[in-house]
């Protein structure tokens, strides 16, 4: 994680000290630590079971461990990805693929079904989920092995579809997803849900293991056809057979399986977009957030940023600089089938463009990083493109189009020293995107 930046003035920060703290800021406001205790249930008369996925599962578990009450049966199971476990006494962490799953999930995810349906009436079930849990959470109905699994996630990851419509595929291919694993349950249920998705819709966070399915399997089998997704037949088949009414539908909303299910969403991209604009404007800046729900390919959606920051700098409006322009949500990168891309995620490929379509326009640096630390599949956050990004990559060879052309924006990054590098934060409220407008001519030099 980070470290600590005190609050300081606009003029005695550097714009890469200002980009890094309204990051931290926003990482902050989604700690596990902060926003899981105030919302913790009360113990029930009988035992309570935590579970839960993601990529924050296991520090929110830690946070219920640290502040249930003494005495309060507790113990459970939650799977998160690679790397981000941390140490716990009563509840099990368990690590697994993403966004890929595999076997170790799979595993995690058929013992957490499995005790969740011995709970009885006097128990509880503390659903842990944040972003990631669609993959880690992985438990394909039968008839799918976990092949066809990787083997379905790697397409629907491929073909640039939004989260939105790879959850309805996953769902429907999963035997705890789409609200099965609550319907599984003859406890109440709470969810204390950390949202990664435009909207934060709780049945598509983490394709929703306690929240209501509206989707159906015709759904799913149309999101194939209009993303040009090459499934295995086995998937395929599942969902024909589904769509034709021969296999049980996910529970709908109104099921009275969901009459004591509880899906209390505790962190949004919305509160950390807020929270970085405070801490910006206590450096000297206004603030404009301009979504926190921003889709559509990265290259094109920086192409519109792009068109608006030159209507601040060579015209004064719609904002008065200095300014910061914040926004978050999920952009998606598109690699058409037989290439072989570079490296480098949606953050980075967004920031590149931005900065071909800037064109080296003075007085601004932008910031555009994943809050959970990883940037796709790299090992970087993010980048920022400062205001000698340009002029220094120039000097070494290195040309901004062609290394975009390649989605090989991370190589780009690299090479001038603009990688920001995290580490798991073990959270994840979806992409923060920060361009300052106006800054000082003289601080072109980064620290």
């Amino acid at each position: 994680m980070f470290g600590a930046l005190p609050v300081s003035l606009f003029a005695r920060l550097n714009p890469q000290d200002l980009l890094e703290g309204s990051f931290r800021a926003a990482v902050a406001a989604a700690d596990p630590q902060q926003i899981v205790p105030p919302r913790l249930p009360a113990p029930p008369r009988g035992r309570t079971l935590v579970v839960g996925a993601g990529k924050a599962a296991a520090a929110m578990a830690r946070a219920v461990e640290q502040h249930w009450p003494v005495g309060a049966q507790l113990d459970g199971l939650v799977i998160t990805r690679y790397g981000h476990g941390v140490p716990t006494e009563r509840i099990r962490v368990i690590e697994a693929g993403h966004p890929v799953p595999d076997e170790a999930g799979e595993a995690a995810a058929a013992e957490i079904l499995v005790r969740t349906a011995v709970l009885g009436p006097d128990d509880l079930l503390l659903a842990l989920v944040s972003g990631g849990a669609s993959s880690l959470l992985s438990l394909p109905v039968e008839g799918i092995g976990m092949a066809d699994l990787k083997a379905t996630t790697r397409e629907l990851l491929r073909c640039g579809a939004p989260i939105q419509a790879m959850n309805t595929v996953r769902k429907h291919i999963s035997r705890i997803q789409g609200g099965r694993l609550a319907a599984a349950c003859k406890a109440p249920v709470v969810a204390l849900i950390i949202s990664d998705v435009t909207g934060d819709d709780p049945s598509h966070i983490g394709s929703g293991p306690c929240s209501p399915d509206p989707s159906t399997y015709q759904d799913a089998l149309d999101i194939l056809d209009r993303f040009g997704v090459n499934a295995p037949a086995s998937v395929v088949a599942h969902l024909t057979h589904g769509a034709r009414g021969n296999i049980k539908e996910t529970p709908k909303p109104g099921d009275p399986a969901f009459a004591t299910v509880q899906n209390i969403v505790i962190a949004t991209a919305q509160r950390s977009l807020a929270a970085a604009a405070t801490w910006l404007e206590a450096q000297g800046f206004s603030t404009a957030i301009l979504g926190d729900s921003v889709t559509g390919e990265a290259a094109e959606v920086a192409k519109v940023y792009a068109a608006l920051v030159r209507q601040v700098v060579e015209h004064g409006s719609p904002f008065r600089t200095p300014v910061a322009l914040i926004s978050g949500g999920e952009c998606t990168v598109t690699i058409l089938p037989g290439t072989q891309p570079g490296r480098g995620g949606r953050c980075a490929e967004f920031l590149l463009a931005l900065g071909v379509e800037l064109d080296g326009l003075p007085g601004v640096a932008a910031l555009a990083c994943d809050t959970d630390g990883i940037d796709g599949s790299e090992d970087n956050a993010g980048a920022m493109l400062l205001q000698d990004s340009g002029p220094r990559a120039a000097g070494i060879g290195l040309k901004a189009s062609a290394y975009l052309a390649a989605h090989d924006s991370y190589s780009w990054f690299a090479a001038l020293g603009n990688l920001v590098v995290t580490g798991p934060t073990r959270t994840n409220i979806n992409d923060y995107r920060v361009i300052l407008v106006g800054l000082p001519l003289q601080a072109i030099n980064p620290r």
